[in-house]
């Protein structure tokens, strides 16, 4: 073979090989891409799975979170959280207490991921956050923790903007007083958790509320308000009487009450130092609880008894009236003092003479008193007050009602003492409601923050004394307060009639000479009277035109009570000649 035929063979064989491996390239190449795409299929369908896993763990752990919370809230114990509280009104409709739809702040302490984080972060938002406390709640193994109760609006909002897990709101109902000061004493307060600690906020609770609210039948509903017989207008004027009197007669407190006559309704009662039952105690910058602060709880007018004084003569001289030892006109010694077991009773002022009756209550005699104690006698007398209720605890729907305190044995010294207002102890509520007795035909009503029809006050009225006893008090009332030192309380055209008490004040269980409890008990119009008012004023270091008896203290703060609350209550003035200029006299 010719070397050019081998050539040609050659490439012919060449061309053949060359096209056989041109033919194979294009399956390899889709063989490649097949490979290639399986696996970012199976990458894909991997992330996919990573996706799916994630979402359904997140899932699965939003479900058991919610599943736990639903656990927590059944272990609190305490289905009582939202429960509700009917409103307070006074006697026209005005409202003295409410709730308000308020959060608090919880912790899961099992959800916390730093307790430090969560701290000082709130610290920021909360005001006075005990950091200690609030750590060592993070970090106790609990499924709930109280951090802060009743958030405001934008402290919830602050604290949810914080995005802190662990962290949760339950509503809660919070009380509100919008009369603030007021009417504090007779509305009282609550707890953090709604439930009543004094006054008739407490009173509610005791009969029924509190039980109502133990089986859940007062979460969520509205209740019907409770009316008081407060009229929140004449609360106001007496509570503001009672504070300035404070202030311009540099005393330690001061109170009144007003009563109506023939139904036996509180219309007010005011005790100064009062508080705040918005904000019933307060925390001192250094933490601990402001004790000044809530000296302002004690009620003086039902919750404390004190001697008062020379107004226990009305009850005296009603005792003699009625026993028919005396009448108006009588006449008693009071020439001399009496000396008595060691002791000397005299007249401050006296008149060293014989007296009427009338002249006795005028003058305030302790001499002509004690002489009409005496004709009656030491039983007839502790009887007499006992059917006044001067002796026995007060009943009435506010708790906390002091006993009143009297000598385990009665003796002719403690008759003697007791008929001008020493040696006896009453709160000035049952002092008032004895008085109206007096003034008001005769009938002893006990009192009430409730409202009272005449119909119902008839059934629960007891006779004490007889209707002429009732008419001659009317008489010695208005004669003392245009002849006695009830001057001092008259109003123009009101016919304001009453009776003046100072007694030296006990302290550590002796009188202090230079200390007086001054007190005044009126009544008006006295014409036909429909109320009552009494005025106290403890340990006055000053008083009008110098003085610092009851005639200068408690007097002018009847005077400017019934001024104010007579035009309000519609009592119609009636205007005409009124006797000798204003003096004081007597005490």
């Amino acid at each position: 073979m010719s070397l050019i035929s081998r050539i040609l063979k050659v490439k012919s064989r060449s061309h053949i090989l060359i096209t056989r491996q041109a033919s194979g390239f294009p399956d390899r190449i889709i063989g490649m891409k097949k490979k290639r795409g399986n696996q970012a299929r199976q990458r894909l369908g991997v992330v996919i799975g990573i996706f799916v896993g994630g979402f359904l763990l997140i899932g699965g752990r939003l479900v058991q979170y919610g599943l736990a919370e639903e656990q927590i809230t059944a272990s609190l114990g305490n289905p009582n959280v939202v429960a509700s509280r009917p409103d307070i009104v006074d006697r026209n409709g005005q409202l003295l207490a409410t709730d308000l739809n308020m959060v608090s702040l919880y912790a899961d302490p099992r959800r916390i991921v730093d307790a430090d984080e969560v701290v000082e972060k709130l610290a920021a938002i909360l005001p006075n956050l005990d950091w200690r406390d609030t750590h060592r709640k993070l970090r106790v193994d609990s499924g709930f923790q109280w951090l802060r109760r009743q958030l405001t609006p934008k402290q919830q909002a602050d604290i949810l903007a914080l995005g802190l897990p662990g962290l949760g709101f339950r509503p809660e109902k919070r009380r509100f007083y919008p009369g603030g000061r007021s009417a504090a004493h007779i509305v009282g307060h609550v707890n953090v958790d709604n439930l009543g600690l004094a006054g008739m906020e407490r009173y509610l609770d005791q009969q029924g509320l509190a039980d109502l609210r133990a089986i859940g039948m007062t979460s969520g509903i509205s209740l019907e308000p409770v009316k008081l017989s407060i009229d929140i207008r004449v609360q106001n004027i007496a509570r503001e009487v009672a504070a300035k009197a404070i202030s311009a007669y540099e005393a330690e407190a001061a109170g009144a009450v007003v009563l109506d006559v023939e139904t036996g309704e509180v219309l007010a009662m005011a005790s100064v130092p009062d508080y705040d039952p918005n904000e019933p105690s307060r925390i001192l910058a250094d933490g601990s609880v402001d004790k000044e602060y809530e000296k302002g709880w004690f009620n003086r007018i039902s919750n404390a008894t004190f001697e008062m004084g020379s107004t226990f003569k009305s009850f005296t001289l009603a005792m003699g009236l009625d026993a028919e030892k005396i009448t108006l006109n009588s006449v008693v010694d009071a020439s001399r003092p009496i000396r008595m077991g060691g002791f000397t009773i005299k007249d401050f002022k006296g008149k060293n003479r014989p007296l009427t009756i009338r002249e006795v209550f005028q003058y305030s005699s302790n001499i002509g008193t004690a002489a009409v104690a005496d004709m009656v006698g030491i039983e007839g007398h502790q009887e007499f007050l006992t059917k006044l209720g001067l002796l026995s605890k007060t009943e009435t729907e506010m708790p906390g009602v002091a006993t009143p305190t009297q000598p385990r044995t009665w003796k002719k010294i403690n008759s003697v003492t007791i008929s001008f207002g020493h040696g006896v102890a009453t709160t000035p509520l049952q002092t008032a409601s004895a008085a109206a007795a007096l003034i008001n035909g005769g009938n002893l009503l006990p009192p009430t923050f409730l409202p009272r029809s005449p119909n119902e006050a008839a059934m629960l009225s007891k006779s004490v004394v007889k209707p002429s006893t009732s008419a001659d008090m009317r008489t010695l009332f208005s004669w003392n307060g245009l002849k006695g030192s009830g001057r001092a309380a008259q109003v123009e055209g009101f016919n304001v009639g009453g009776k003046t008490g100072t007694a030296d004040k006990v302290v550590n269980g002796r009188y202090a000479s230079d200390l007086n409890f001054n007190a005044f008990v009126a009544a008006f119009p006295m014409d036909k009277p429909k109320y009552m008012v009494l005025s106290i004023i403890d340990a006055p270091t000053t008083g009008e035109h110098g003085g610092r008896t009851a005639a200068s203290t408690a007097a002018p703060m009847v005077k400017e009570i019934i001024g104010r609350i007579a035009p309000l209550l519609g009592v119609q003035p009636h205007f005409g000649l009124r006797d000798a200029p204003y003096t004081i006299e007597g005490f």
